[in-house]
C-alpha cells in the first residue's frame, strides 16, 4: 500500500482510541492498531528478505 494509506488508517484508528478511551472501549482500536503495525512490519521484512 501507498505511505498516504498507511498514514489514514493509524491516524483513524488513533482517533477511535481517543474517542472510545472515555467509554472504556480504549483496547479495541489498540488491538486493531497493534495487529495492523505487525502486518506492515511483516510486509516490510518479507521484502526486504526478497531484496537481499
Amino acid at each position: 500500500m501507498k505511505k498516504p494509506i498507511h498514514i489514514m488508517v493509524i491516524i483513524i484508528l488513533l482517533l477511535l482510541t481517543i474517542f472510545l478511551y472515555n467509554k472504556q472501549l480504549g483496547s479495541i482500536p489498540l488491538l486493531s492498531l497493534s495487529f495492523y503495525l505487525f502486518a506492515l512490519a511483516g510486509v516490510k521484512i518479507s521484502l526486504f528478505k526478497k531484496n537481499k
